[in-house]
């Protein structure tokens, strides 16, 4: 049974704040598809523009769907103080990052370890807050 105020409201995020989101933070989930089944898979992210990310993954499994040119998703998610909840997507056609890209300071750190740049067009974005 419904308690009245108990309701949850859900608030589509404009784009402009999905990218704000994005940009605050250092890592994310990307969500590719292995054998027809979704996987989600630890990488570190850096938005270069409001139309393009890049990111650095040590899982073959999302190199090779970047090689591919996969849809690749990179997904955030955070908790806020007043308990409302959001979520960001942004999803594109990967692809492995060109010889002459200039990444951020963390990501050249993890292409130094053996980690795989890889670049991301922000062809989707999309996200929502709940509260």
């Amino acid at each position: 049974m419904d308690v009245p105020g108990d309701r949850l409201t859900r608030t589509t995020l404009e784009r402009a704040t999905c990218l704000e989101l994005l940009r605050a933070a250092a890592y994310a989930r990307v969500v590719i598809s292995i054998r027809c089944l979704p996987a989600a898979l630890p990488a570190r992210i850096d938005v270069v523009s409001d139309h393009r990310l890049l990111l650095t993954s040590t899982e073959d499994a999302v190199l090779a769907a970047a090689r591919r040119g996969d849809v690749l998703s990179v997904q955030i998610d955070g908790l806020e103080d007043n308990g409302a909840t959001w979520s960001v997507m942004a999803s594109g056609i990967g692809a492995v990052a060109s010889p002459d890209e200039t990444p951020s300071a963390p990501l050249r750190a993890a292409v130094a370890t053996g980690a795989a740049l890889l670049t991301l067009p922000l062809s989707v974005v999309i996200g929502q807050r709940v509260s």
